[in-house]
């Protein structure tokens, strides 16, 4: 298997793939992508700036995919972004015949997979993090795997939680509940769970300090020691 990071303006991502020509796939799906989308916010820095739903002027596929999934979580646009430039990866090496690809983007995670895949968990200075893995059975198609955290990373979050993992099989709609999730959820207060479509998100697994909460259903949990030089994030 080869493990390739990649690194473009903000993209922070860490590529897994059978060949190399999935890797080249891969880059080249995600530059794909972000010169759409920094086309579009050159046009329209509005979408780059909410943080509540939005109805772009566009009809770019990757731009109204972002508007509607975070619309359905109730948060901005840019909230799926990470989720948006991983998938279009990863759309990309299935293109280009892949059974098997990973793309992580700081967190936010797209694959297709022919085999079990192991997803450790990075949760801050909780208890659990960096002690469990999921176990990600194989499956048809693309899945998104995406991680929100208040306490760890550069990205805004109105939130206090160490770390909110959804399962959805829109790596879009992954991206933004969990954005959502992670914006809302408290120990005491779990109400933005009830607005969840089970339709469209599997599953959420959340910590907080001592707290975990899981809604719906996710992929087993196993004792684990992440590495965290394997994690994708920027210079720590």
């Amino acid at each position: 298997m080869i493990r390739e990071p990649f690194r473009f303006r903000q993209t922070i991502a860490t590529i897994l793939a059978d060949e190399p020509a999935h890797v080249a796939a891969a880059k080249n799906g995600m530059l794909a992508a972000r010169q759409v989308i920094e086309a579009h916010l050159s046009r329209d820095p509005f979408f780059g700036a909410t943080f509540d739903p939005y109805f772009p002027d566009s009809d770019e596929p990757i731009i109204v995919h972002m508007a509607d999934a975070t619309r359905s979580a109730g948060v901005g646009p840019m909230a799926a972004v990470a989720g948006a430039i991983a998938c279009a990866g990863v759309e990309a090496m299935v293109d280009a015949g892949a059974t098997f690809g990973v793309i992580d983007n700081g967190g936010d995670i797209a694959l297709v997979s022919d085999r079990p895949v192991r997803v450790g968990v990075h949760a801050g200075e909780a208890a659990l993090s960096n002690r469990i893995a999921f176990v990600v059975p194989p499956f048809d198609g693309i899945m998104g795997i995406c991680t929100s955290s208040a306490t760890v990373g550069p990205s805004i979050s109105f939130g206090m939680a160490d770390a909110v993992t959804v399962f959805a099989r829109d790596p879009l709609l992954a991206d933004a509940w969990a954005t959502a999730v992670c914006n809302e959820i408290r120990p005491a207060d779990r109400t933005v769970l009830e607005r969840i479509d089970s339709g469209c998100v599997s599953g959420v697994f959340a910590i907080m300090g001592d707290v975990t909460v899981q809604w719906g259903e996710v992929p087993p949990l196993v004792p684990a020691v992440v590495d965290e030089q394997l994690i994708s994030a920027g210079d720590r």
